[in-house]
């Protein structure tokens, strides 16, 4: 079916179909862009320092002017930036965008093994990273081809009596800086000594790659998307278009608990900048008591975070006692939302969850809630200049309202994976549709819904049971936290559902649970089974991990 036309009036009337995507031809021409119109208006803010577009312009300029004059790194070459959600992130990104470098982000909670796959791979020849985790680099060092290293502490960007007071308590006295020795690395406070006004500024081409984004690597090997400066600033523009409807520019205040090596988080953060954003950086969102603490300090209007962070800030009670008042925006992705999370989070913060979706491989947003018009329980419409299909297994279109594998066409898709054509050939048609590995369905008034991940798919006597229904009804037992379900062998039905529970209710039985779940879902969608956990395994960013569950049982 030609789906281009079927989407013809359904977006809100101030929202367009198709719009300019070339207005920042790179990420260096938003960031300028950004640095002179909103030169004086803060930036980013953490632990208690803001620095202002102007302030990020100069140490920006500082880390890259320091990487021209002290090494021999070329146009191209790759830096791994391997940082918790602190100032020193975005002075990195921007200053190695600057010298003309490909930024690797690196989750900082490797292990080594994960550390030297991806160092390895990628072809990384520079790091910057956390002296908390300099040991491992001291590691991996030897079986890589990086050539500098180096090293900033947590407080690095604070005022000096502040800086060394924090560093010491974080080393000495917490002990989260385990013994290393790398003579040779570089302090990054050493760094911040170079001029920069002898810059010699980068001139990247939108088709160049600015970003190595890799995957998780929870289904095998990770993968380094190719993320061009065009298709990350494509995707800041499409989603701007969505967001310029409820956020004014250079008046909001973001909450960013998610890091920012994780797409979602990083696409973001760079919204922010064709805005003129403030974004509040949180750098250990696991402590929800000083998470809510630093809420208090700020007049927020906009956060962004993923089913399981919403769920541990609302189960706290001084989470309740916050001024909701200025929130314009709440947006959620990297995970499905669960439809008793979200409501639960509009009836307490008095604003809806825009929920969207997206991939490494999109840059990342596919589509997403029009602010105005959400319907909980979808990933909205498509963003502008973004095509979508729902296809079935030999690739035919589905028709509205069957599912099918989501596929996606746009200007904010990845070049494909780093040296592995193989993948991308599996991965993207020669004309360029992405698929996305997800089941989907387009409902009749436009908006997408996601019915599950196709590898998680479970399949019982021949029926498709897709875990997230599954979930969805477990969440809206009061006694329930949350919940995962997975496929199971079964010599009789090829699989059975079993279903991972973690209390809200202490007192919460599994028959209890299950005379719920009947009343919601039909026999063979049901758990064959209820194991009740402490907790449930889950990424970086807080998504819970099926495929661990599965495959530890």
């Amino acid at each position: 079916m030609d789906y281009q036309d079927f989407w013809q009036g359904k977006y809100p009337d101030c929202i367009a179909r198709n719009i300019d995507t070339n207005i920042y031809p790179t990420l260096l021409d938003l960031f300028k862009d950004a640095c002179r119109k909103y030169a004086n208006k803060p930036a980013f803010s953490n632990m208690g320092r803001t620095l202002t577009f102007a302030e990020l312009d100069k140490y920006s300029a500082t880390f890259a002017t320091w990487l021209q004059q002290n090494t021999e790194l070329h146009i191209g070459d790759r830096i791994a930036i391997q940082l918790p959600n602190v100032l020193q992130y975005p002075i990195a990104v921007f200053g190695a965008l600057r010298a003309g470098l490909v930024v690797v982000n690196t989750n900082p909670l490797y292990t080594a093994r994960e550390m030297e796959h991806q160092f390895k791979d990628a072809g990384c020849k520079a790091l910057l990273t956390l002296a908390n985790f300099a040991h491992l680099v001291q590691e991996v060092l030897p079986r890589t081809g990086i050539r500098y290293v180096m090293i900033s502490e947590i407080a690095d960007m604070m005022p000096l009596p502040k800086r060394l007071m924090m560093n010491s308590v974080v080393k000495y006295l917490k002990r989260k800086v385990p013994a290393y020795n790398l003579p040779d690395a570089i302090p990054f406070t050493q760094m911040m000594s170079a001029n920069p006004n002898k810059l010699q500024e980068a001139s990247p081409k939108p088709e160049d790659i600015a970003v190595l984004q890799y995957t998780g690597g929870t289904t095998g090997i990770a993968k380094g998307a190719m993320l061009t400066h065009k298709s990350i600033t494509s995707n800041m523009v499409q989603t701007h278009a969505f967001l310029a409807t409820v956020l004014e520019t250079g008046r909001e205040t973001m909450v960013c608990p998610l890091p920012l090596y994780h797409i979602f988080a990083f696409g973001v953060s760079c919204i922010g900048m064709i805005m003129g954003m403030h974004t509040l950086l949180i750098t250990n969102p696991r402590d929800i008591k000083g998470f809510i603490q630093e809420l208090k300090t700020w007049p927020f209007t906009a956060i962004m975070g993923l089913n399981t962070l919403f769920v541990a800030l609302m189960n706290h009670p001084e989470f309740k006692k916050l001024d909701f008042s200025r929130l314009k925006l709440t947006i959620a992705g990297g995970m499905a939302m669960q439809q008793q999370v979200a409501l639960d989070w509009e009836k307490l913060t008095n604003c809806p969850v825009c929920e969207g979706y997206g991939m490494t491989e999109s840059s990342p947003v596919i589509s997403l809630n029009p602010p105005n018009a959400i319907q909980i329980g979808t990933i909205g419409l498509p963003t502008p200049n973004t095509e979508v299909r729902i296809v079935n297994e030999e690739g035919q279109d589905m028709p509205i309202g069957e599912a099918g594998e989501l596929w996606a066409r746009g200007p904010q898709l990845m070049k494909g994976y780093w040296q592995r054509a193989q993948a991308t050939a599996e991965t993207m048609t020669v004309d360029g549709w992405l698929k996305t590995g997800d089941i989907a369905m387009i409902q009749p008034d436009g908006y997408i819904k996601i019915v599950d991940r196709k590898k998680d798919m479970i399949l019982v006597s021949g029926f498709n049971v897709y875990p997230n229904e599954i979930e969805e009804i477990a969440a809206a037992h009061a006694g329930v936290l949350e919940s995962a379900a997975v496929g199971m062998p079964d010599q009789k039905s090829g699989e059975v559902v079993k279903l991972f529970v973690v209390k809200k209710d202490p007192e919460l039985t599994e028959e209890s649970l299950m005379i719920h779940l009947k009343t919601g879902l039909t026999a063979y969608k049901l758990p064959r089974s209820i194991v009740f956990k402490d907790e449930l395994p889950k990424s970086p960013v807080g998504k819970i991990l099926r495929r661990e569950l599965r495959d530890k049982v």
